[in-house]
């Protein structure tokens, strides 16, 4: 019976490890995994998400996914959805203060945070805390307490407030507060494991030392890979448009995918997919000896990508529409439509209007590098006559038709 446990333990382990750059310490998940199975009580696993933004991306979910594989080994989640939190902002990898978002905004990104979170995790075996339930009834006494526990000098370790700290710029002492109150998540939830990216690394060990401060099991920190976006430099941000959108329609999923950076196929496979290691493996070699095209790995990652937020025949769909596009250089016929008076218009505010850009500072960048086009003309100036029937593309994916009259 013992030894039938130490192998499922160690399955389950090395299960956990796919794509992850640390666990600390990996002894003591182990042996958490061994207790667990032998008495039958879950792990409790913990992941903290503050909404301060209304959309998530695939970024985002690496360590969704990884939470995920938790709940399919029939550990217990808890999600926390930082509403107090969020109030103050992580200061994680950041060269300034944060601007506090309201009250109002939070609850906003909350719900459709929910919405897309539980397109990865089983809703109805997710248990979802907002930690305003805890934080907000703490009277000073209490905060103070919880001060106590943590001193500036271990503080100021943490490599940004470091960093700001020699350079002369400010630092918010509520900022201090940040790290202290996820930590004392853990302490409410009494967790055995938190899961976090590795820009959380500090935060996450913050909440091993609270533990052992309140006289509980410290928890296991694990640290999940920072993504890279499309363009295989630069993490995964809406704000640098080379994001995949969690909630982006299919042909949207389809045609950014294809657009990443071979090196990018594999890791993309591991960290967002549940296609198994030794396939990846299996089509990573096949590509170094040629005997993959890297373009019909990225068709089949497209694929596993769109089944996962949408379905099977969708992904179909988006698939030949994409050959389509691509491969006859044909416009689609079910892009959008849009009717306007004949007129002269700025182009960056027009695509931006029009979900062809994120804002109009892309659109202008678009149209310097030639990614613009008219009727299959480049544009190169900002402002243009639309007027009669026409088609605007931006790229390689995106097309509008404007009826002008």
């Amino acid at each position: 019976m013992e030894k039938a446990i130490e192998i499922q333990a160690q399955q389950q382990l090395e299960e956990i490890r796919r794509g992850v750059v640390e666990i600390v310490p990996e002894a003591e998940l182990k042996q958490k995994l061994l207790r667990s199975l032998r008495t039958g009580q879950p792990l409790r696993v913990k992941l903290g998400l503050d909404p301060t933004a209304p959309d998530i991306h695939l970024g985002h979910t690496v360590v969704l996914n990884k939470l995920r594989q938790f709940q399919d080994l029939g550990h217990e989640i808890h999600l926390i959805i930082g509403d107090f939190t969020g109030l103050i902002g992580d200061p994680s990898g950041k060269s300034e203060t944060r601007k506090q978002l309201t009250e109002e905004q939070i609850k906003t990104n909350a719900r459709t945070y929910q919405e897309q979170i539980f397109k990865v995790l089983q809703a109805d075996k997710t248990i979802v805390h907002y930690n305003s339930e805890w934080l907000m009834p703490l009277d000073l006494a209490q905060v103070l307490q919880l001060a106590g526990k943590y001193t500036v000098a271990r503080m100021l370790e943490r490599d940004d407030f470091e960093k700001r700290y020699k350079e002369g710029l400010p630092i918010g002492v509520h900022e201090f507060m940040y790290p202290l109150m996820q930590g004392y998540d853990s302490v409410v939830l009494k967790a055995d494991v938190e899961l976090g990216g590795t820009d959380q690394k500090f935060n996450l060990l913050v909440g091993r030392h609270l533990l052992r401060e309140y006289g509980y099991e410290p928890q296991v920190a694990l640290m999940m890979p920072i993504l890279e976006g499309t363009d295989g430099v630069q993490k995964m941000s809406k704000s640098l448009g080379n994001y995949i959108g969690v909630n982006d329609n299919p042909n949207e999923m389809f045609g950014k995918t294809m657009s990443i950076p071979d090196q990018l196929i594999c890791r993309y496979f591991e960290l967002l997919t549940r296609v198994p290691l030794e396939e990846i493996k299996a089509m990573d070699e096949g590509m170094q000896k040629g005997a993959l095209n890297p373009r019909d790995a990225k068709v089949r990652l497209a694929r596993e990508i769109i089944t996962m937020y949408h379905n099977a025949d969708e992904a179909l769909k988006a698939e030949e529409r994409f050959k389509l596009v691509f491969s006859q250089n044909e416009i689609p016929q079910d892009i959008p439509q849009v009717t306007i008076a004949s007129c002269e218009v700025w182009l960056p505010k027009f695509l931006a209007d029009n979900a062809l850009t994120v804002s109009t500072s892309e659109g202008r960048r678009s149209i310097s590098q030639g990614a613009v086009r008219l009727n299959g003309e480049k544009i190169e100036t900002e402002s243009i006559l639309l007027k009669g029937e026409m088609v605007i593309q931006v790229g390689k994916r995106k097309f509008l038709r404007v009826l002008a009259e």
